[in-house]
């Protein structure tokens, strides 16, 4: 049985694989709402604290053969990879405001003599702001996307996130971009 296996008794399941996924259900049930809590205080973030929720999990079911239950419970186990997935998350979301800043004050000392050269910072900038609204997730798959000519499952392996995550902060990004972008254009902005 698995370090994550709930601790009470249970019927057998007739495959190892019908037992692991069991296993990781009842891990999720029992520790999940705690991960979410934790993540959601440290990010303030209910969408980004799912993302790290589901994140803690996957770490924990391809790490669980290094689980020592001598060293200490699963919750503090799990909450020690929260911590770690947090920091991650507060550091990438640090890096990507420099990032946007930095790119903000590189426009601002354009030439803006020239029409053209105008029109494209206009359009740089107001992409730049538009990206900043957006949820940490989706501005970071987007970036990735567009600026680094990275596909889903590239960006899923930088990331560390499962590929459907990815997919789905790329639909909500694209969406919102969308929306926003109307919106600008219609003078609402």
């Amino acid at each position: 049985m698995s370090p994550l296996a709930p601790q009470q008794a249970r019927a057998p399941v007739p495959d190892a694989e019908d037992e692991d996924e069991a296993s990781l259900a009842a891990v999720y049930r029992r520790w999940g709402p705690l991960v979410h809590a934790l993540a959601q205080r440290s990010l303030g973030d209910s969408r980004e604290a799912e993302d790290i929720t589901q994140q803690v999990f996957l770490a924990a079911w391809r790490g669980r053969a290094g689980y020592r239950p001598e060293l200490g419970s699963p919750a503090a186990w799990l909450t020690g990879i929260t911590r770690r997935r947090i920091a991650d998350a507060l550091h990438a979301r640090a890096r990507r405001a420099a990032l946007v800043e930095g790119a903000g004050a590189q426009y601002a000392t354009m030439d803006h003599r020239a029409q053209e050269g105008m029109d494209l910072a206009l359009d740089r900038t107001l992409m730049t702001q538009e990206l900043a609204r957006l949820p940490a997730p989706q501005r970071t798959v987007l970036r990735l996307a567009f600026y680094e000519d990275l596909s889903h499952p590239q960006i899923a392996e930088r990331t560390g996130w499962p590929l459907g995550t990815v997919k789905s902060h790329a639909r909500r990004g694209m969406r919102g971009l969308r929306l926003r972008l109307e919106d600008v254009q219609d003078g609402g902005g």
